[in-house]
C-alpha cells in the first residue's frame, strides 16, 4: 500500500509517558508513580471547574456549541480583543496545524529555534516544507534576523517562554524584532507557558493585543493544558488579526472541542486566583530543584515556566538515569532526542519533589 511521501521522513512525536503504560511495563502500582515529565499542573485544576463540568455530563449527547461563544468570550475579556481575533483548538497543538497548512507548501522555509518543540517541524513536514534552525540552544533573535535575511522564510516560530529549555526571550526585544521583519512573514509567538512567565518577570510578559495592533502578520497562540490544569481537556487558541483568522477557519474541523472541554476552559479563566496560587507555589518549589543542581554540581538553565531542565555531566547518561527512575516509578522528560543530554522536570507538588530529589540523588 502507497502512502504519502511527505510521511517517510517523519518521526512520530514521543509524548511523555502515561501512568497506565508504566503500571503495565513495570508492575507499579498507580499510588507509587509519579509523573513529572509533561508540564501539567500538579495541583490539578480550579474546583470551580470540577463541579461546572459535573454539571452538564448530560449533555454529553449532544454536539457542542460549534461557535464557542461561552469560550469566546471569556477569551475577549481576559484580552481585551474581539471575537473575529480568535480561533479556538484541540490544543494550540492544532492551532499550529492549521497556521502550517494554511502559509505553507512543499516550496516553503520555516525558521525556528535550535531546540523548541518538536510539532512545528512534524507539521511543517506534512507540507513538505524546509525546517531551518538557529545554532544556540536558547532563543537568539540576532541569528532569526539573520536567517530571515538569508532565507525570506514564510513562517517564523517563536516559542517563549520555550519549550523544552525553559528561557524567555524580553518583550520589548520581540517587539523591536517584528519591526524588521516584512508583512508577508508570518511570525508565531508560542505563548503556552507565558502565564508562568509573566508571573516571575513583567518584561517576559506578552500581550496579544498590542501585537496585532501593531503588526498585520503576528499570530498569538496559548493553552488551557499548563497553568490552568486542563491537560486532559485540549483547548488552546490563537488571537491575530481577522484576515489570518478568516483564513484558519477554512482549516478548522466542526466541533473539534467538546462540550465539557469548552465549558471547563471558560469557567478556568473565571478563576485567576487559583492559577496564580498554582503559578506561586510552582516558583517555590523551583528553588529547591536551583539548589539541588548546585548539590549535584550539575548546571540548570534558568526557568520562566513549570518545568526545569536539568543539564547532565559528560560522565552521566540523560537516557541511563530517566530509564533508572522510570522503574522506580518516576516519569520525566529524556532530552536525548533533542540533542540534549538532559532531562526535563515538572516542578511537582512538594511531596513529587521531595521523591525526586530523593531518588536522583541515588542514581547520579
Amino acid at each position: 500500500m502507497k502512502f504519502n511521501k511527505k510521511l517517510e521522513n517523519i518521526e512520530t512525536y514521543e509524548a511523555g509517558k502515561p501512568i497506565e503504560l508504566v503500571v503495565r511495563e513495570f508492575g507499579i502500582e498507580p499510588k507509587d508513580i509519579v509523573k513529572l515529565a509533561s508540564n501539567e499542573n500538579p495541583y490539578g485544576c480550579s474546583i470551580k471547574v470540577q463541579q461546572a463540568v459535573g454539571d452538564i455530563v448530560q449533555n454529553m449527547a449532544l454536539y457542542p456549541d460549534d461557535s464557542m461563544m461561552k469560550l469566546k468570550n471569556a477569551l475577549t475579556k481576559k484580552y481585551d480583543v474581539l471575537d473575529e481575533n480568535l480561533i479556538i483548538g484541540s490544543g494550540s497543538d492544532q492551532v499550529i496545524e492549521f497556521i502550517m497548512h494554511a502559509k505553507a507548501d512543499e516550496n516553503a522555509k520555516i525558521v525556528i529555534n535550535s531546540v523548541t518543540f518538536a510539532m512545528y517541524e512534524i507539521y511543517a513536514k506534512h507540507v513538505g516544507a524546509e525546517v531551518i534552525r538557529t545554532e544556540s540552544r536558547e532563543h537568539n533573535l540576532d541569528e532569526f534576523y539573520t536567517l530571515y535575511k538569508e532565507e525570506n522564510p514564510d513562517i517564523i516560530f517563536l516559542c517563549t517562554p520555550n519549550n523544552p529549555t525553559g528561557d524567555a526571550l524580553d518583550s520589548a526585544d520581540i517587539m523591536e524584532f517584528l519591526e524588521k521583519i516584512d508583512s508577508d512573514t508570518l511570525v508565531v509567538i508560542d505563548g503556552a507557558y507565558m502565564e508562568y512567565g509573566a508571573f516571575k518577570d513583567a518584561s517576559k510578559s506578552v500581550t496579544p493585543k498590542e501585537l496585532i495592533e501593531k503588526f498585520d502578520n503576528v499570530i498569538y497562540l496559548g493553552t488551557f493544558s499548563k497553568a490552568y490544569g486542563l491537560g486532559g481537556m485540549r483547548v488552546g487558541y490563537g488571537i491575530s488579526r481577522a484576515n489570518i483568522i478568516k483564513e484558519l477557519y477554512k482549516l478548522r474541523p466542526p466541533f473539534n472541542i467538546t462540550t465539557l472541554s469548552l465549558e471547563a476552559a471558560s469557567v478556568a479563566l473565571e478563576d485567576e486566583e487559583f492559577v496564580n496560587n498554582c503559578i506561586a507555589l510552582s516558583f517555590e518549589e523551583m528553588k529547591r530543584y536551583e539548589e539541588f543542581a548546585k548539590e549535584q554540581k550539575i548546571d540548570i538553565i534558568e526557568s520562566y515556566t513549570n518545568f526545569v531542565t536539568l543539564l547532565l555531566n559528560a560522565d552521566q547518561d540523560s537516557t541511563a538515569l530517566s530509564d533508572a527512575l522510570l522503574r522506580q516509578g518516576m516519569i520525566v522528560r529524556n532530552l536525548k532526542g533533542y540533542g540534549m543530554n538532559a532531562i526535563r522536570v515538572t516542578v511537582g507538588t512538594k511531596e513529587q519533589n521531595d521523591r525526586f530529589f530523593a531518588l536522583c540523588s541515588e542514581l547520579l
